[in-house]
């Protein structure tokens, strides 16, 4: 590749830079939206685990970020070869496995996402080198080495296996779920309940201990710029629907009704 080629998946490159890279969840299954949203974003999670979007909105969602900087990634609903392997093959940069709690989850996650011998993938992409702008043969040879694994640590269960979990060859980048990590300890949107923020605080400083690049949500500023000076590389900062909605908010600021 040359100087001037840029990466095929630009995550990477900017978390070897260690740069940050920010993001979004994308639940509402539209073409449209994610045009608008792929335009100012460094990836889009396209959330097959939590809404209505099908395989097909997604391959059409996945397309939508064609000539754009945003890198498309796909949350599946479980911890499933069988669930990450669609949306590899229609396109997806990288999968997110949801509720990681032990190493061998992790492993099973790291050879979802590779071919033999290194993990367990079938072949069969017969859309994905459309996306990756690459021939079948080379989207063979870069598959392995340009996928993302992404797992999320979100329950308490992973906190407390913290350093096993991140021991895991293979792994990309790792998220906090606050929303879930809440809810396993039955306290479910209580986001600044001193327990939660201890696990947060544990877990956080577990996966930094690993080198692999740490991921968190950010609903504000300041909690963004807090989250890049403590090393987070990947900051969502919202759904789509959230976006929405805070826009629609703002635009009525200062509006006597």
């Amino acid at each position: 590749m040359s100087d001037q080629t840029p990466p095929l998946n630009r995550l990477r490159q900017l978390w070897r830079e260690g740069r940050p890279a920010f993001g979004a969840i994308a639940t509402i299954p539209c073409v449209q939206t994610v045009q608008i949203m792929a335009r100012s974003l460094d990836w889009i999670i396209v959330d097959l685990e939590h809404g209505p979007i099908g395989l097909t909105e997604a391959h059409a969602m996945i397309a939508a970020t064609t000539g754009t900087p945003c890198t498309p990634l796909v949350r599946i609903a479980a911890n499933e070869p069988w669930l990450a392997k669609a949306p590899m093959d229609i396109g997806a940069f990288g999968i997110n496995f949801p509720m990681i709690t032990n190493r061998t989850e992790a492993e099973k996650a790291v050879r979802s996402v590779r071919y033999p011998p290194r993990g367990d993938r079938l072949w069969g992409p017969f859309h994905a080198p459309f996306r990756w702008g690459q021939s079948m043969s080379d989207y063979m040879a870069s598959a392995d080495d340009e996928m993302i694994c992404m797992i999320t640590i979100e329950h308490v269960d992973a906190v407390n296996r913290i350093d096993e979990i991140m021991a895991t060859p293979g792994i990309d980048v790792a998220v906090i779920g606050p929303g879930d990590l809440a809810t396993s300890i039955n306290k479910r949107g209580q986001m600044d309940d001193p327990e939660l923020l201890e696990l947060v605080a544990r877990a956080e400083a577990g996966i930094l201990r690993s080198g692999v690049p740490i991921g968190g949500v950010a609903r504000t500023a300041d909690q963004a710029n807090a989250l890049v000076d403590r090393g987070y590389r990947a900051i969502a900062l919202g759904f789509d629907w959230s976006l929405f909605q805070r826009g629609i908010m703002a635009a009525f600021e200062g509006i006597r009704r």
